[in-house]
């Protein structure tokens, strides 16, 4: 249902969260999240014109989260790379529907905004919060970190 932008958006936006406030370049946030360096350029470009990142150049730069992880939502990284598409009028641009949308086109537009309420109401700090036993980017996540400094089990 979602594209790879997205899913590489979410990635990146996630590995930053959890490494916030440092800075990381493309290069450490593509390793870490399994992303192409490339394509993740791309996707940091797309991030920060929307003000979801911050990037800076030169010596101790890299990328951050623009603000603190419990302000950005799914929805705000998701709309930066590839916006949801509510469905106002007829697709098929029949005159007849208009505004009013067949019971196909209405019953798709309830099943976007049902996802876009749960990308609304869901932050990058709630992800990192969810007690689960799979962390987010497995590799990079809270466990790993915690087991590393030798302060709990991964």
């Amino acid at each position: 249902m979602f594209s790879q932008t997205v899913e590489y958006a979410l990635r990146a936006v996630v590995h930053l969260a959890y490494e916030a406030p440092d800075a990381r370049t493309t290069a450490q946030i593509a390793d870490a999240t399994l992303v192409p360096k490339d394509y993740l350029a791309k996707v940091v470009q797309g991030l920060a014109r929307a003000g979801v990142v911050r990037t800076q150049r030169g010596v101790g730069g890299g990328v951050v989260l623009s603000r603190d992880p419990a302000a950005i939502t799914i929805l705000d990284v998701v709309n930066a790379v590839e916006p949801l598409g509510r469905i106002s009028t007829c697709p098929l641009g029949l005159r007849a529907h208009g505004v009013r949308l067949c019971p196909l086109h209405k019953r798709l537009d309830d099943a976007l905004a049902t996802v876009e309420a749960a990308f609304r109401s869901t932050t990058l700090a709630d992800v990192l919060a969810e007690p689960t036993e799979s962390v987010p980017l497995c590799d990079t996540g809270p466990a790993l970190k915690l087991k590393v400094r030798g302060k709990g089990p991964a």
